[in-house]
C-alpha cells in the first residue's frame, strides 16, 4: 500500500500503509516503558528493532538519516554532556583535564542516555514519515473520538510543517545574499543562527495566526456533528502491529530485569 507523509514523499510497506493510529500507538508504548528506566538492555534491543524495521516502512536508512539529524544532534548532545556531568565516574580514566573528566564509567552512562532518547524518538520518527496527514486527522476522529477541532487543527500543522524546512532555506540564501556570513567565526554563526531562527518563529506564528482565522470562516469551529469524506478501517493487521510492539516491549523489560540491568528511573 502505499502512504503518503508530511512532506509528500509516497512509501510503499507493509508498515506504512497501516493505520495511523495503529503506527502511533506502536511508537508509543515502547516510548512510555524507556521512560521509566535507564538502561542499555532494553532501549538497544527496542532502538536495534526500529532501525532494522525500516524497510519495512518503506523507507531507505539514508533518507531517515537525512531527514533525522536534528534527532541525531539531540542524541549526541545528550550523551557528551551526560558524559560529562554524571556523578558516576568509576572505571578507567580516559580524560582528565582540569574540571573535564571522562571515564569507561561516565561514558558508558552517557551512551545509554543517549541510546534511550534515540529509542525513544527513533519509533515515532518512522511512524511520522509514513503518515498521511488527513489519514491521520480521519483516525483520530473515527478511532478515538477526537475532537475534530484538534484532529483539523492537527492536520492543518502537519500541512505547514513542510513550509518551515522551506522557509528556512530561504531565510540561509536571502542571508547569504545581503552578505551575512559568519566566515568562520562561531560567535557570530551563534548569532547569525539565533536571528535566523527568531526570523522563522515569527513568520510560523504569523501564519498560524491567519490560518486559525481562515479556518474559523470555514466552519471548522462548528460545535456540531461532522462527518468524514473518507471512511477510515482499523484491520486485523493494524491489531497485529499493537500486539507486536507490545510484544517486543515486554521482551525488552524481561530481558533487562533478567540481566541486572534495568534501572528504575522513579
Amino acid at each position: 500500500m502505499l502512504a503518503a507523509n508530511a512532506v509528500g514523499v509516497r512509501t510503499r510497506g507493509p508498515l506504512a500503509g497501516r493505520n495511523p493510529v495503529a503506527k502511533l500507538g506502536a511508537a508509543f508504548l515502547p516510548a512510555v516503558v524507556l521512560l521509566a528506566s535507564v538502561d542499555p538492555v532494553s532501549s538497544g534491543l527496542i532502538l536495534a528493532t526500529a532501525v532494522l524495521s525500516v524497510p519495512a516502512w518503506g523507507l531507505r536508512w539514508r533518507d531517515v538519516a537525512r531527514r533525522g539529524w536534528p534527532l541525531a544532534l539531540a542524541v549526541g548532545t545528550i550523551a557528551i554532556g551526560n558524559a560529562v556531568f554524571t556523578g558516576r565516574k568509576g572505571g578507567t580514566v580516559l580524560v582528565d583535564a582540569g574540571p573535564l573528566l571522562l571515564t569507561s564509567e561516565s561514558v558508558v552512562a552517557g551512551g545509554t542516555a543517549g541510546m534511550r532518547l534515540a529509542a525513544i524518538a527513533v519509533p515515532g520518527v518512522l511512524a511520522v514519515l509514513t503518515i498521511d496527514p488527513v489519514d491521520l486527522a480521519d483516525s483520530l476522529a473515527a478511532h478515538l473520538r477526537v475532537s475534530p477541532r484538534f484532529a483539523y487543527g492537527s492536520l492543518a500543522a502537519l500541512r505547514l510543517a513542510p513550509l518551515l524546512a522551506t522557509e528556512w532555506e530561504i531565510l540561509g540564501r536571502a542571508r547569504r545574499a545581503r552578505g551575512l556570513q559568519a566566515g568562520g567565526n562561531p560567535v557570530a554563526a551563534v548569532r547569525l543562527f539565533g536571528g535566523r531562527l527568531f526570523a522563522l518563529l515569527v513568520g510560523a506564528v504569523r501564519r498560524g495566526s491567519q490560518l486559525a482565522a481562515a479556518m474559523d470562516a470555514r466552519g471548522f469551529d462548528s460545535r456540531g456533528p461532522r462527518t468524514c469524506a473518507r471512511s477510515t478501517h482499523f484491520t486485523r493487521a493494524d491489531t497485529t502491529l499493537l500486539l507486536g510492539s507490545g510484544v517486543l516491549t515486554a521482551t525488552a523489560v524481561v530481558l533487562a530485569v533478567a540481566t541486572g540491568q534495568w534501572s528504575a528511573v522513579l
